[in-house]
């Protein structure tokens, strides 16, 4: 008898012993001390029976031995939501992993109770249920890591435009403090986070405050460079503040032109030239 052939066996006690395996199957969950510490509960219940539910119907349709085949579709999306917001939740993957590696114990224990008196049949079945679940655990692996990958790339996304927030001082000036190194990515923030200031607030004046921003080497400069020009092209003038001494002597070093760029010692200086550039009264 061929292993696939075993898997009419193997559904017809799982569907027998769903709830003694379902029962078992938490409990194992809990000494793996996988659900008490990242799923709740009531959560890790529903998990449990979506997906025995789906599991023991995949397993008696077309290719019981093959989860990539459709007849295991609803299995996959049960295990990416599962992966997903485990991932989410901040548990490892070999944790999301033990969700499924858990339920060998309690189906092999149910086999062995089921088919003591035929141990070939019961070896053989043992391997056919073994390599399905070991499948599916590498399958929620492979789907956490990416669930974690598009979770880290969203935060650094949100951290980047965190770390550049364009700020109106004043009715026609705007201002984008910057800290920290201003790298490829960064910089593509920065240009599209004060043009877009721009469009929404009609700003005549931008001011780029690098106070905060530890050097000043060849390629910073070509990012502020290209920063300025586009801004122009939306119809506004940049100023560039917090020029200090050691940030000066290097950009003269490195032969960096900025003839055409207004730029200020202070964020204050620059403010003022922004107010008289666009006519604003200043009080004493």
């Amino acid at each position: 008898m061929t292993t696939a052939s075993h898997f009419p066996l193997i559904v017809e006690l799982l569907r027998q012993q769903g709830s003694a395996i379902r029962t078992e199957w938490e409990a194992q969950l809990d000494i793996d001390t996988l659900g008490s510490r990242k799923v709740r509960k009531d959560g890790q219940g529903k998990q449990c029976d979506d997906f025995l539910s789906v599991f023991t119907s995949a397993i008696s349709g077309d290719a019981p031995g093959n989860i990539d085949h459709r007849s295991w579709n609803e299995v996959r999306e049960v295990l990416d939501h599962i992966s997903s917001s485990r991932a989410k939740g901040g548990a490892t993957p070999s944790e999301t992993a033990t969700f499924i590696f858990s339920l060998k114990q309690p189906i092999f224990a149910v086999l062995r109770a089921g088919l003591a008196d035929r141990p070939d049949v019961l070896t053989s079945a043992y391997w056919a249920v073994s390599t399905v679940l070991d499948h599916l655990g590498l399958y929620t692996v492979e789907v956490f890591q990416r669930s974690r990958d598009q979770i880290v790339a969203r935060q650094q996304q949100e951290l980047l435009e965190l770390s550049t927030p364009v700020i109106t001082l004043w009715e026609g000036v705007v201002a984008l403090p910057l800290i920290g190194t201003l790298d490829s990515m960064r910089a593509q923030v920065v240009m599209e986070s004060i043009l877009q200031k721009i469009v929404d607030t009609g700003a005549a004046i931008a001011i780029i405050d690098i106070t905060g921003v530890p050097t000043v080497d060849t390629l910073v400069a070509q990012h502020l460079m290209k920063t300025i020009a586009a801004a122009r092209l939306m119809g506004a003038d940049c100023i560039i503040s917090g020029i200090r001494p050691q940030i000066a002597q290097t950009i003269v070093h490195l032969g960096i032109d900025l003839a055409n760029v207004t730029t200020k010692a202070t964020l204050a200086d620059a403010f003022l030239v922004a107010l008289e550039r666009t006519g604003a009264q200043r009080t004493a």
